[in-house]
């Protein structure tokens, strides 16, 4: 999967790691910076999309669609494809860019509106991986956990290093009987669940 890497993504991948890591050295104000995964965690949500059961893919923060090209590497060895969801207007559009330079508009659809109010019209989610603003993760676990399939996986980002912001949401999924839940130390921090 990660050595045939199509050269249209491959490139529009390395535009995206240049912006990102040019916003965060120059002080670009945080909103408006991609704060997007490393590379590793992209790898990890890619194996995570291609091993998942059977089901939807979703994603709940797209920013400019960096960790969504990752998704489409998974969802593509699978003949599935991704919806991913992005509530700012601008993030939109830089998400539109990045599908079209990078050839995965046959697998991705990018919604322009909070998930939250979409989620309770989904029903059997293989995978979803959620890197949004940290006060909608226990919002969009709590709606997400009942319509995935069995061995459906979670993955959140920022498990580690927002781990105080986090903490009602860790805390409800480590603690939940319906899911087996851990963190692991890829990037910074992902919080792995699936769906008993």
């Amino acid at each position: 999967m990660f050595d045939s890497i199509p050269p249209a993504m491959e490139r529009r991948m390395r535009e995206l790691e240049t912006i990102d890591a040019r916003d965060r050295d120059d002080g670009t104000p945080r909103i408006q910076r991609l704060r997007q995964v490393p590379p590793e965690t992209g790898r990890f949500i890619a194996l995570m999309a291609a091993m998942a059961p059977p089901g939807r893919v979703v994603e709940i923060g797209t920013s400019a669609g960096y960790s969504t090209l990752w998704i489409a590497l998974g969802c593509r060895q699978l003949g599935r494809t991704v919806t991913t969801f992005e509530v700012l207007p601008e993030k939109v559009s830089l998400a539109q860019q990045t599908f079209a330079q990078a050839g995965v508009g046959d697998v991705v659809t990018l919604v322009h509106g909070d998930a939250r109010e979409h989620l309770d019209g989904m029903q059997d989610i293989g995978f979803c991986f959620l890197d949004a603003e940290k006060e909608v993760y226990l919002d969009c676990y709590e709606l997400l956990v009942p319509r995935m399939v069995t061995g459906g996986l979670i993955v959140a980002d920022n498990a580690i290093n927002h781990a105080e912001a986090l903490t009602p949401f860790l805390e409800r999924a480590l603690a939940d009987v319906r899911v087996d839940a851990m963190v692991a130390t890829v990037g910074k921090g992902e919080l792995l669940a699936r769906r008993r």
